[in-house]
């Protein structure tokens, strides 16, 4: 048995998509993404009060990254992951991780513009230091494309992977706070593997999300 404890728009996203992917069976809890994560009975299976928790075989696994290795690691035939040994294996877990790089500026921007409700708890220059810290990132991966030249479609020359998958969801958050403009390889991957049937899978119903714009600019410094 395998279940899901998920909130739309949040790192758990990474572990629906990677699961989709995989087509195993497998339950899908939604949370909504408030203070019921807290409650006790949650607090059992993700003791910091996060999404995502995952139900396997009787074991209650959180944080997307060990999840990520440990599906892929049961499921070695989907070909999603990358073994001990394997060529690509060092490369693989460097960017099944650098998703979390990503994400913690989205989680800063996301606090900024969409947890803090007065405008006077709201820095203009944590936004932009954020936004441009996420740009940071997206040259990372523009260059990893480059480098691959030829054979960078995805992430992994030996083709599309969990990596894509984890670094794919943090660059669908990060997209909130600041644009892909000026990344072209980056464009064109992120428009490849959005286009898989497992991402669109994942997405939020219409609404049900916890932004409610398509884009934040940074903040302007009060006059």
């Amino acid at each position: 048995m395998i279940r899901l404890h998920h909130a739309h728009q949040t790192r758990s996203m990474r572990s629906l998509w990677l699961l989709n992917e995989l087509g195993v069976e497998f339950d899908l809890v939604i949370h909504p993404f408030d203070r019921s994560l807290r409650s006790p009975e949650y607090l059992g299976l993700n003791p910091a009060g996060r999404v995502p928790a995952l139900e396997i075989d009787g074991a209650r696994l959180f944080e997307t990254g060990a999840i990520t290795q440990v599906l892929c690691e049961r499921f070695p035939q989907s070909g999603l992951g990358r073994a001990p040994g394997h060529p690509e294996r060092a490369d693989w877990l460097v960017w099944v991780h650098f998703s979390e790089t990503l994400s913690q500026h989205t989680a800063a921007l996301t606090q900024q513009h969409v947890a803090l409700y007065e405008d006077h708890m709201r820095s203009p220059i944590v936004t932009r230091l954020e936004a441009k810290r996420l740009e940071k990132c997206y040259a990372a991966i523009e260059a990893r494309l480059s480098e691959l030249g030829e054979q960078g479609d995805y992430l992994l020359a030996g083709g599309f992977s969990a990596a894509d998958i984890s670094v794919g969801q943090a660059v669908y958050m990060g997209r909130y706070f600041a644009r892909l403009d000026g990344f072209e390889r980056l464009q064109a991957w992120y428009d490849r593997i959005s286009e898989r049937p497992g991402f669109e899978a994942a997405l939020p119903p219409d609404g049900a999300g916890i932004y409610g714009r398509d884009f934040y600019p940074p903040l302007e410094d009060p006059a």
